[in-house]
C-alpha cells in the first residue's frame, strides 16, 4: 500500500530531557495542525530532526521507539551538525539572502558541506522508508538539496516541495556561490510550491537565468520530466482558532488580563525575535504616533509579544538591545504611574493566552519587512468573534494578497504606519466589520485542510500528465515497431524538420550547418529507393538549396510558401505576395532598436524576429510585447504570428507545415509515414498526418505528436537505426 512521507527539518513534537526521562510534547504550529489528519493515517510517516542532541545510543533507540506509534521517524543530528547546517547555511546563509538582507548572509564553504551532508543524511532516511509508489512531501529551506538526492535513487517516485519563506528576486539569488546547486536540488521534485505567486515568479526567473532551463507557464522541462510550479497560499485551521477563542479558559484569561488595564484600546504585536519581523520600525512609528496625536496618551496601549530566538547569535542579541531601549525609551518619556504604553513580553505563551490577546486587541500590527506568509494576522482574524478589530499589515507578507481588505503598509514607511494607526483607531464599527467578515470568509475558504488538499491533488495530477508523457516516450520496444512497419512498407514517406531536430541551435542562424554525420544519416536513407525523404523547415529556400540541393531530397522551406521535388525548380504557393511586409518591417525593426541582440531576418514572404543572443528574461519579454503588437496590427491582414524556439515569425496565414505536408501526402500515397519536429511550427505537419502516421516530437511539452525524443542525437540514432539495410541470416 502506498504512503504519503512527510519531510521537515524538525519533526512535529518537542522532545525534552528532565532528570534522564525524556518527554514529548505535541507542536502547536501551523504546519503540524495542517498535517496531523495526514501523517497518522495508514502507514503515512512524518520525518524530521528530533530537535535534541542525543549522544547515548539507548537513547536514541528510545525515542526511534517511542516515536514511531506516533508515526515519527526521528533523524538525530550531532551539535557539529547543527552549527553548520542549521544556524550556519540555513539560518546565516539562506536566510537573510531569501528575506533580502544580502548583507547579513555569511558566505563559508564549510557551512555548505555540513549543508550537503545533512541533506544527504535526510535523502538516506527517506530512501531507507520510501517505496515506488510513496509521495514525499519536502518542506522547507533546510532541504532545499533533498528533492534531487531522492530522485537520483528513485527517478519514478512522486516528490513535492513547498517553500515556507520567500524566494528572492534573480539580483538577490544570484548572489550565492552554491545557487546553481539549490536550483537543481529543488528540480528534483515534480512540483515546487510557493506562497505567493512573485516568489514563484523569482524562481522561475533563477531557474531560466542561472540553470540556463527554460519554462512555459509555470512548467520546467528536465529532460524528459516535467516539474511544474505553481503558488498555493498557506491558510491556519479556522476552526481551531475561532473554537479556542469562545473557550471559557480564554475568556477567563481575557477576564483577568483586562483587569490590569484601565480599559484602553489595545494595539497588537507578536513576533518571532528576527530582523526580518521590523519589529524596530513598529516602535518608532508608535513614538511618533504619540508625538503627533496626544490625544491617544493614557488610551492606547501596545501589547507587545517578542518570542526568543537564536538569541545567542550576536546579531540577534544586538537586536533584543535595540528593541528593549526603544521600549525603554517610549515608556520612559511617556509612561504614567498608572499607565504604561508598551507592555512588552520577551517570552512565548500558550495558544490560550495568544488567544486572549487576540480577543482583546481592537488592532492587530502585523508589519515585516518580508515574510513568507504570516500567519498571527490569519489567527487573529479568526478570533475575532464579533467580527471588530482592524488589521495592519505589511504588504511584504505573503498574506497580504489573500487579505486585502486589511489596511496595508510598507513597512518601511514609518509615517504611514503612524497613519495606518490613526486610521485604525478611528474607524466606525460597521466599517471593521464589514472588512473583517469578508476576510473571515476567505480564511474559511481557504484554511490548512484546503491548502494542503490542493497541493497533494495537484501533485496527483503532475504526476499522472507525466505517466502519460512518460508511455509516449520513444523506446526500445516502440523503436522496433517503426522499424518492422518500416523494413515492411514498399512505399515510404519522411517528413523532417531541421533545426532543433536533424541538428541543433546555434548563436547565429547561419551557424547551424550540416555536418559530414547529418550528410551521411540522409544519404543512407536516399540510397533506398523506397523512400521519399522531405526537409520540411522554416528556412529561406536557398539556404536549403545550398545545403541539401545536391541530394535526391524533396524541399519545402518557410513553412511551405517554397517547395522544390528532386529534379524540379522551386516554387512558391499560389496567392504568396508581400507586401505587407513594407508595413511590419519598422514595426519589427523597433523592438530590435530596443533589444540588444535581436535581429529581424527577412526572407521573401516572412519576417522573423530573433532573439537567441538577447539576455536572458529580456528576450522572453520582449517576445510577449512584440507577438502581442503584430497580433494586434495584422488581426485583418491574413497573417499569422508564430512563437517558435527563440524566434518570432509573421507569415500569410495560408502557409504552414501542414498545408506543405498535405500536398506531398496527396502526390506520394505510402504506407509508412513518419514526421519528425521540435516546436510550434511542426504542430501543422503532425495534424496534417494520416492516423497510422508515426509522429514525433523532440523535447518534452504538449504535441499532436505520438511519441517523443530527448534530442538530435536520439533523432539522428533514430534515423541511423531506420537506414541501417536489414540483415539477413545465411545458414
Amino acid at each position: 500500500m502506498s504512503k504519503t512521507i512527510i519531510v521537515s527539518n524538525r519533526l512535529p513534537i518537542k522532545i525534552q530531557k528532565n532528570n534522564q526521562e525524556l518527554t514529548y510534547k505535541p507542536s502547536a504550529g501551523g504546519l503540524a495542525t495542517g498535517l496531523g489528519s495526514i501523517y497518522k493515517e495508514g502507514n503515512n510517516i512524518w520525518l524530521g530532526w528530533a530537535g535534541l542532541h542525543l549522544a547515548n545510543e539507548e537513547e536514541k533507540s528510545q525515542v526511534t521507539e517511542d516515536l514511531e506509534k506516533e508515526s515519527l521517524k526521528p533523524i538525530f543530528l550531532s551539535e557539529e551538525d547543527v552549527e553548520g547546517f542549521y544556524e550556519g547555511f540555513s539560518n546565516a546563509t539562506i536566510w537573510p539572502s531569501f528575506h533580502y538582507f544580502p548583507q547579513y548572509a555569511v558566505y563559508q564553504d564549510n557551512f555548505w558541506k555540513s549543508y550537503q551532508q545533512v541533506n544527504q543524511k535526510f535523502a538516506e532516511a527517506i530512501l531507507e522508508v520510501c517505496e515506488a509508489n510513496d509521495t514525499v512531501w519536502i518542506h522547507d529551506y533546510q532541504l532545499l538539496l533533498v528533492p534531487q538526492l531522492i530522485r537520483e535513487k528513485r527517478p519514478n517516485i512522486s516528490i513535492g516541495y513547498f517553500q515556507h519563506i520567500p524566494f528572492p528576486s534573480y539580483e538577490i539569488f544570484r548572489l550565492l556561490p552554491w545557487r546553481r546547486e539549490l536550483l537543481l536540488g529543488m528540480l528534483g521534485a515534480d512540483l515546487v510550491g510557493f506562497h505567493t505567486y512573485d516568489d514563484m515568479r523569482h524562481f522561475l526567473s533563477s531557474v531560466n537565468r542561472l540553470a540556463g532551463i527554460g519554462y512555459f507557464h509555470g512548467e520546467v522541462e528536465m529532460g524528459n520530466r516535467k516539474v511544474v510550479v505553481d503558488a498555493f497560499p498557506m491558510g491556519i485551521d479556522y476552526d481551531k482558532y475561532a473554537k479556542k477563542a469562545s473557550s471559557p479558559n480564554t475568556i477567563n484569561r481575557e477576564v483577568r488580563y483586562r483587569s490590569s488595564l484601565n480599559n484602553e484600546k489595545i494595539i497588537l504585536s507578536i513576533d518571532r525575535l528576527d530582523y526580518s519581523k521590523g519589529i524596530k520600525n513598529r516602535l518608532q512609528a508608535l513614538e511618533i504616533f504619540f508625538e503627533e496625536y496626544p490625544e491617544y496618551l493614557e488610551k492606547v496601549v501596545l501589547f507587545m509579544v517578542v518570542v526568543p530566538s537564536r538569541d545567542t547569535v550576536p546579531r540577534y542579541q544586538a537586536l533584543k538591545t535595540e528593541i528593549d531601549e526603544l521600549v525603554g525609551r517610549i515608556n520612559g518619556k511617556y509612561g504614567r504611574v498608572s499607565w504604561t504604553p508598551v507592555h512588552y513580553f520577551y517570552r512565548s505563551f500558550p495558544i490560550e493566552a495568544l488567544s486572549a490577546f487576540y480577543r482583546m486587541a481592537n488592532v492587530a500590527l502585523v508589519t515585516p519587512l518580508r515574510d513568507g506568509m504570516n500567519l498571527v494576522c490569519k489567527e487573529y482574524i479568526a478570533s475575532r468573534l464579533d467580527q471588530t478589530g482592524v488589521l495592519i499589515l505589511s504588504e511584504m507578507a505573503g498574506s497580504s494578497k489573500e487579505l486585502s481588505d486589511a489596511i496595508l503598509i510598507n513597512p518601511n514607511d514609518i509615517k504611514q504606519i503612524v497613519s495606518a494607526l490613526h486610521q485604525a483607531l478611528t474607524m466606525p464599527k460597521d466599517e471593521q466589520r464589514f472588512h473583517m467578515e469578508i476576510m473571515q470568509n476567505s480564511l474559511k475558504r481557504y484554511n490548512i485542510h484546503h491548502w494542503v488538499k490542493l497541493f497533494l491533488d495537484r501533485l496527483t495530477e503532475v504526476k499522472e500528465q507525466q505517466s502519460y508523457m512518460h508511455t509516449k516516450i520513444l523506446e526500445e520496444n516502440t523503436i522496433k515497431q517503426i522499424k518492422a512497419a518500416y523494413q515492411k512498407a514498399e512505399k515510404r514517406l519522411l517528413f523532417l524538420d531541421y533545426d532543433g531536430t536533424l541538428t541543433g541551435f546555434a548563436q547565429k542562424p547561419e551557424q547551424a550547418k550540416p555536418n559530414q554525420e547529418l550528410y551521411d544519416i540522409l544519404n543512407g536513407l536516399i540510397q533506398d529507393h523506397k523512400n521519399q525523404v522531405v526537409i520540411i523547415s522554416g528556412r529561406k529556400h536557398h539556404t536549403l538549396e545550398e545545403w541539401f540541393g545536391d541530394l535526391d531530397i524533396d524541399l519545402i522551406a518557410e513553412h511551405g510558401i517554397w517547395s522544390k521535388q528532386v529534379g524540379k525548380d522551386w516554387e512558391v504557393q499560389e496567392g504568396m505576395n508581400n507586401d505587407w511586409q513594407k508595413e511590419i518591417y519598422p514595426v519589427m525593426d523597433l523592438y530590435v532598436n530596443r533589444t540588444p541582440g535581436a535581429f529581424v531576418e527577412q526572407k521573401a514572404y516572412s519576417l522573423v524576429w530573433h532573439y537567441r543572443k538577447v539576455e536572458v528574461g529580456l528576450g522572453e519579454l520582449r517576445t510577449r510585447e512584440l507577438s502581442s503588437h503584430l497580433k494586434y496590427l495584422t488581426s485583418n491582414m491574413g497573417l499569422q504570428v508564430l512563437e517558435g524556439n527563440m524566434v518570432v515569425e509573421i507569415k500569410p496565414i495560408t502557409a504552414n507545415k501542414g498545408v506543405g505536408a498535405t500536398k506531398w501526402l496527396q502526390k506520394f500515397p505510402s504506407d509508412f509515414v513518419i514526421a519528425l519536429g521540435d516546436d510550434k511550427t511542426d504542430e501543422d505537419t503532425f495534424k496534417a498526418m494520416p492516423e497510422d502516421a508515426f509522429t514525433i516530437k523532440v523535447g518534452t511539452g504538449n504535441s499532436e505528436a505520438n511519441y517523443y525524443l530527448n534530442g538530435v542525437e536520439e533523432v539522428r540514432d533514430l534515423l541511423k537505426n531506420l537506414g541501417m539495410k536489414k540483415q539477413i541470416s545465411h545458414g
